[in-house]
């Protein structure tokens, strides 16, 4: 017979990796073109997480966190099992971004008023990172002039901070016990 265990079950944890898969499979559809507008996507992600790859001159600019906005201007997503890969155009620079599951903070669908907070402390989201199983490439040629990634900090879509009229953000605190 198998011994008993005497932890709890951690079921924020366990919610948590649900809606994180949730995101993987919304994305991997994004990738294969099987979403149709309005949908497009906000990811809040900490970049000092552990598995996360940008460029230092982003990470220097955004320590803590990040987001960006997969709508139009992005190119080569790539999606596994544990991270998503992207590149997107910063100051007409192509950058690839390499962002595990567990050091995303937040992600709307602001098309349809959706939106998820993931709510795990930064050390959690660094210990349970994995390493990247995605390379990290640059372009090999540059990105057409035209062609821009939206600015998060700018773009009129960005939700607002204090929710009004922005996405709906379910956060699992609403069902943790305090």
């Amino acid at each position: 017979m198998a011994p008993i265990s005497r932890r709890r079950i951690e079921y924020g944890a366990l919610v948590e990796d649900a809606l994180r898969t949730v995101v993987r499979d919304v994305l991997g559809r994004f990738m294969r073109g099987e979403v149709p507008p309005p949908h497009h996507f906000f990811i809040t992600f900490r970049t000092g997480a552990r598995g996360v790859d940008i460029a230092d001159h982003l990470r220097e600019r955004y320590p803590a966190e990040m987001t960006i906005v997969l709508q139009h201007q992005f190119w080569d997503l790539e999606v596994s099992d544990d991270r998503l890969a992207v590149t997107l155009s910063f100051n007409d620079i192509p950058e690839r971004l390499v962002i595990p599951f567990r050091a995303i903070k937040v992600f709307a669908d602001p098309g349809v008023n959706f939106g998820l907070q993931f709510t795990l402390d930064d050390a959690e989201a660094a210990a349970d990172a994995p390493v990247s199983t995605l390379p990290r490439a640059k372009p090999a040629e540059p990105l057409p002039a035209l062609v821009k990634a939206p600015d998060p900090a700018t773009d009129p879509d960005k939700p607002d901070d204090d929710g009004a009229g922005g996405a709906e953000i379910v956060t699992l605190d609403r069902f943790r016990k305090k």
